[in-house]
């Protein structure tokens, strides 16, 4: 019988202690070599041994790609709840590379002597059980009922669950016995005995009872991986007898005859991991040389053969197995089935995106669901990591036509599109690299997935700067698609300004390059309203030379907050173009004055040019907090934590442009401020170089502004009845990447009316079908 798993091949290392490192080379060797994995037994009791977890951390560090597990881990003396912890932890921090193998004991006297219980072979199986349902309720961060396991021999009573790990952490147990047989067909994930303990006959029959179990409990048996611990010796005549292994279940002999032994292993038993026990280098370089390749290309010649031929995989089981299993190869267990959303053909996800595709009952899922501010639960996130893969999604998505679809850059997201519920979201954020194109003219490519405060460190160095809005963790996608207000758009323009081509991928998943000469209307429409037209996968830029600037950050005493607001608007636009500012306002507290925030760059290195153009603001209103400081732009836009967005609810944005500061603006503002409807109001620069580009150069129509006006609230503050009723009569346009609702009105308040016909006509041609919808929707 074959599962369907990917045949792996693993190595067993003894943790011997002395000399330190000799485990840790010969991980090293494992991965220099080609294996899959690499894992180490667990005595915690054993002084010549390190211990198991400290030494798996210390590999994951020293390697890059192999996997690392215990082999098994020893239960009894690591509480489950710790167990998961470190396991979680290790697979985060070594990018998804922790597999997890449990083991019940049986080493009595030895674990008692440590302080472990001793157990009975029967209490062993009831401890594992529990401990497993501990281990994944801790990895479970979205169950958010009290995490309670009341169990004989394990309890957890309300502890917080998490982390997550970065992928779904298999547990494998190691296991000979039917009652541990039937515990890894309900609960497990991987069975994991060792060759030589077996007896003919023993894999059969265990997989068999391992079948039943989880046909029992409502699981396909596909979900199972097979493993096998093996060991022996390469000698140049055959040898060994029926089945291929000699006294004490070792292999001996040549090479061919390992592949010959070790292929019915795979087609008869199932077999997916070959973990080869051996501290000898020359056998584990020789194993993964000349029997892993060959292994392989025997198992795929057989499976072909097989295919071509219609014989059956299995042996009468696989009727009762149920419908599919796989997500274009990728195994999902029956759990994570359970929680898919309707709609959605997830056995068709192309095998492309297979490997990044996430699920809501993944362990990934908690990290990609949300943005910054809006709560989602999407039913699939493909993670593409070329255009070819984008348009792989692109028409994955054309199949599955009545679910909601969004496209993610680096997941940032105030308008909320960039996530849904039930549906599907196309997300760049492994699409990050940046490269320098012309040093001469400094011209860069940025590919879409890149956050803006990665940008500015690779720009750093050269003494370069890419004005890209106010906070680091936006990603470069949506913005530089949208118009992009930054730090330096007084002096240096949008950053759609500074864009000289793009790479599009199109809704009929066609791969074009837009610039001035090629697909001009496509690179026109691009900047600025770039969401309705395609998934721009990267950008040629060309940034700015930009060295020290000034950053001041002041509070001010905005008791008369109309007064305030006109004097500021009033400084910043009289002021020289080297100077761009952005004013944060919000709720007042009770028996306190209202606090202006006023954050302004000054592009000049020289302190005196820079306290220049401040004081004429100081003498505004009372100073009530200041900082000013001669930085780097780099320093000033790494503003964000590198974490993962994990917004909440559906926030309420609003967004409006408005040109100078009227005293009719700066009163109804006042009164929008003073009636709650907004914890975060921001006005910023949005002038200067902006009005060079004629409003008829890109999709971005509205030239004309000074300011950019936007708020936050929810419907319990009546964020946009009050913003319709004070704030919308005095806008003259919309930026729409602040701005959550939908809808004709939104479309004319961003585009001018020439602007909105001509992109309607352009897509009209390149997205007939409307693919991209979930957005600020230009049908």
């Amino acid at each position: 019988m074959h599962y369907g798993h990917d045949l792996q091949f693993g190595t067993f290392i003894t943790p011997r202690n002395d000399p330190p490192q000799a485990a840790v080379r010969l991980a090293e060797l494992s991965e220099a070599s080609g294996y899959d994995l690499v894992t180490f037994q667990d005595h915690p009791y054993q002084p010549a041994f390190h211990d198991t977890q400290t030494l798996l951390t210390w590999v994951a560090a020293r390697t890059e790609h192999i996997h690392v597990a215990a082999n098994v881990a020893n239960v009894p003396l690591r509480p489950p709840a710790v167990l998961a912890r470190a396991a979680a932890s290790l697979d985060l921090l070594s990018g998804g590379r922790f597999d997890l193998a449990l083991g019940a004991g049986g080493f009595w006297d030895p674990i008692a002597a440590m302080g472990g219980a001793k157990l009975t072979p029967g209490q062993a199986v009831d401890a594992l059980g529990e401990a497993i349902d501990v281990i994944r309720g801790t990895w479970d961060v979205d169950e958010h009922a009290r995490f309670v396991v009341d169990g004989t021999y394990h309890h957890v009573n309300g502890a917080k669950r998490g982390p997550a790990p970065a992928h779904n952490i298999p547990i494998w147990i190691g296991a000979l016995k039917p009652r541990m047989l039937r515990l890894i067909g309900r609960k497990g994930d991987g069975w994991l005995p060792s060759y030589g303990y077996l007896q003919p006959g023993d894999l059969e029959r265990g997989n068999r009872t391992i079948d039943e179990a989880a046909l029992a409990a409502g699981r396909d048996p596909r979900e199972i991986r097979r493993l096998l611990n093996i060991n022996g010796r390469f000698t140049s005549g055959r040898a060994g007898g029926s089945g291929g292994a000699g006294r004490g279940g070792a292999f001996d002999g040549p090479a061919e005859q390992w592949v010959e032994q070790l292929l019915q292993l795979v087609l008869d038993e199932g077999i997916g991991t070959f973990i080869l026990a051996s501290d000898d280098p020359g056998t584990i370089v020789h194993f993964a040389e000349e029997v892993a390749p060959a292994l392989r290309e025997a198992v795929a010649r057989e499976l072909a053969s097989e295919a071509a031929s219609g014989a059956s995989a299995g042996d009468g089981r696989a009727d009762a197995m149920g419908g599919p299993v796989a997500i274009a190869g990728q195994l999902r267990s029956t759990a994570v089935r359970a929680k898919r959303r309707d709609g959605i053909d997830y056995e068709a996800v192309p095998a492309s995106l297979a490997a990044h595709a996430i699920e809501p009952g993944d362990a990934g899922y908690s990290r990609v669901k949300s943005t910054y501010m809006r709560g989602g639960s999407p039913g699939l996130v493909l993670q593409a990591g070329s255009p070819e893969e984008v348009a792989d999604a692109l028409a994955f998505v054309r199949a599955n036509p009545d679910v909601p679809f969004g496209v993610r850059s680096g997941g940032h997201g105030i308008s909320g599109r960039s996530t849904n519920d039930g549906g599907i979201v196309l997300d760049l954020s492994r699409m990050n690299a940046m490269e320098v194109l012309d040093e001469s003219r400094r011209l860069v490519r940025i590919e879409a997935g890149a956050r803006w405060m990665d940008v500015a460190a690779f720009l750093s160095p050269h003494g370069w700067a890419l004005s890209s809005g106010d906070y680091g963790g936006v990603g470069v996608g949506g913005l530089a698609t949208a118009g992009g207000i930054g730090w330096l758009v007084r002096e240096h323009g949008l950053t759609i300004d500074h864009v000289r081509a793009v790479e599009l991928v199109l809704a009929d998943g066609s791969i074009v390059r837009a610039d001035a000469t090629r697909h001009p209307d496509l690179f026109w429409a691009v900047r600025g309203a770039g969401a309705n037209i395609g998934v721009v996968t990267a950008f040629e830029f060309e940034v700015d030379e930009i060295g020290d600037v000034g950053f001041a950050q002041l509070a001010f005493d905005a008791s008369d907050t109309a007064e305030f607001l006109q004097a500021w608007g009033d400084w910043l636009v009289d002021s020289p173009r080297d100077v761009t500012s952005a004013l944060l306002m919000g709720a007042t507290r009770p028996g306190q004055p209202p606090i202006a925030q006023i954050m302004v760059v000054v592009d000049s290195p020289d302190p005196d040019t820079i306290l220049a153009r401040l004081q004429p603001l100081a003498e505004v209103a009372p100073l009530v907090g200041q900082q000013v400081s001669l930085t780097t732009y780099e320093a000033i836009i790494s503003n964000a934590a590198d974490t993962a967005h994990a917004g909440q609810g559906e926030p309420t944005a609003k967004s409006g442009l408005i040109g100078r500061m009227t005293p009719e603006f700066a009163r109804d503002t006042a009164r929008f401020l003073e009636s709650g409807a907004t914890p975060f109001f921001q006005i910023r620069s949005a002038g200067g170089a902006v009005h060079d580009v004629p409003a008829d150069a890109t999709a971005y129509g509205h030239r004309e502004a000074e300011f950019s006006v936007s708020a936050i609230g929810s419907p319990r503050n009546r964020t946009s009845e009050l913003w319709a009723e004070l704030m919308a009569p005095h806008m003259s346009g919309a930026y729409l990447s602040f701005e959550t609702e939908q809808g004709p009105e939104q479309l004319a308040a961003a585009f001018p009316p020439a602007t909105l016909e001509r992109l309607r006509a352009i897509k009209r041609e390149v997205d007939p079908g409307n693919l991209f919808r979930d957005n600020a929707n230009i049908v």
